[in-house]
C-alpha cells in the first residue's frame, strides 16, 4: 500500500506545476503570432468559461447562484472579469510584440503593487523592509523609463491589473476556481458574438487557418484554468511565504525565455533595472519569512 504523500509535497507540487506552466505559456501564445491579440483573447475567454464550468460540474461545486445572488458579488465580479480580460489581452499582446521581458518584469513587481494597495486600500502597516522594498522597485521602474524614454506600460497594466484582481478577490472572500468560471461566463458572450462576427466577415482565424491553430485556440481555455487551480490546490496546504517564494518562478522563466528563446534585447540598463526589483523582491521575500515566523511563535504560545 502506498504511503500518501504529506500535505506540505502535495502543495509544493501543486504550487510548483502553476509557476512553471505560467512561466512557459509565452511558448504557447507564440504558437499563435499568426492570430490577432483580439482573437486570440475572445477565443481564451471562450474555452476558459467552457472548461471551468466543466470542471466546476465534475467535482460538484455549484454555488454560481450563491455567488451571484448578492448584489456587491455581482459587481465584484463585472469588475474582476474586465480586470483579467485587460490582464490577459495585455499579456498575449506583450508576447505578440516580442515583449516576454517587460512581461516579466509586470509578474515581478506585482507583489509589491499588492503591497501598495494594501497600504492605500485596506490601511495595511508597512515594516521597513517593505519601505525599502517598494522604493528600489519604483527606482528600477523609473530607471528603466528614464533610459528608454518611455514608461513600460506593459509591466505596469499587468501588474496593477494583477494587484487589483487579487485585492478585490481578497475583500469579498470569493473562491477562485467559481469566480472564474463566473467572470468568464459573464465575458462569453461578448467573446463568443466577436468570434463568430470575425468568422462571418471571412476575417477570423478558428476553422480556417488549420486544425493545429483550432487545436491551441480551444486548449487555451485549459491552460488558463488548470494553474489557477493548481495555485489554488497549493495556496491551500504551504505557507504563505512558501507560495511568495516560488512566485518569482514564473516570471523568471518568461524573463529566460524572452532572452535565449526569442533573443529580445537585455541591456545594461535592464540589469540595473530588474537588478533593483529582484533586489526589491529578496527584501520583500525575507519580511515574509519573518512575519510567518513570527505568526507561528505566537500561535505555540497560545
Amino acid at each position: 500500500m502506498k504511503q500518501a504523500l504529506p500535505e506540505t509535497t502535495t502543495g509544493t507540487i501543486y504550487a510548483l506545476a502553476a509557476f512553471i506552466l505560467w512561466g512557459i505559456l509565452p511558448v504557447y501564445w507564440k504558437l499563435l503570432h499568426a492570430v490577432p491579440a483580439g482573437e486570440i483573447l475572445a477565443h481564451r475567454i471562450f474555452w476558459s468559461a467552457v472548461f471551468v464550468t466543466a470542471v466546476l460540474l465534475y467535482i460538484g461545486r455549484k454555488n454560481f447562484h450563491s455567488l451571484l445572488r448578492d448584489r456587491r458579488n455581482r459587481i465584484s465580479l463585472v469588475l474582476t472579469g474586465t480586470l483579467i480580460g485587460v490582464n490577459w489581452f495585455t499579456y498575449i499582446f506583450a508576447v505578440h510584440t516580442d515583449r516576454i521581458v517587460e512581461a516579466s518584469m509586470g509578474y515581478y513587481i506585482n507583489p509589491l503593487i499588492s503591497i501598495l494597495l494594501g497600504l492605500i486600500v485596506l490601511k495595511e502597516r508597512l515594516n521597513r523592509l517593505q519601505w525599502i522594498a517598494l522604493i528600489l522597485a519604483l527606482i528600477g521602474v523609473l530607471l528603466i523609463t528614464v533610459q528608454f524614454g518611455r514608461i513600460p506600460w506593459i509591466a505596469l497594466v499587468l501588474s496593477i491589473t494583477f494587484g487589483l484582481y487579487g485585492l478585490i478577490k481578497k475583500i469579498m472572500n470569493l473562491d477562485a476556481l467559481s469566480s472564474l468560471g463566473i467572470e468568464t461566463l459573464l465575458l462569453a458572450p461578448i467573446a463568443g458574438s466577436f468570434i463568430i462576427l470575425q468568422a462571418v466577415n471571412g476575417n477570423g482565424a478558428f476553422l480556417i487557418t488549420g486544425y493545429k491553430i483550432d487545436i491551441l485556440l480551444i486548449f487555451s481555455g485549459a491552460i488558463t484554468a488548470l494553474p489557477l487551480y493548481w495555485f489554488a490546490q497549493g495556496a491551500r496546504r504551504i505557507p504563505l511565504s512558501r507560495i511568495g517564494f516560488l512566485q518569482y518562478l514564473a516570471p523568471t522563466l518568461m524573463l529566460l525565455i524572452g532572452i535565449i528563446a526569442y533573443r529580445e534585447p537585455f541591456t545594461s540598463v535592464h540589469v540595473m533595472s530588474f537588478g533593483l526589483i529582484w533586489t526589491a523582491l529578496a527584501l520583500y521575500t525575507i519580511s515574509l519569512i519573518r512575519s510567518s515566523k513570527y505568526i507561528e511563535r505566537r500561535m505555540r504560545k497560545k
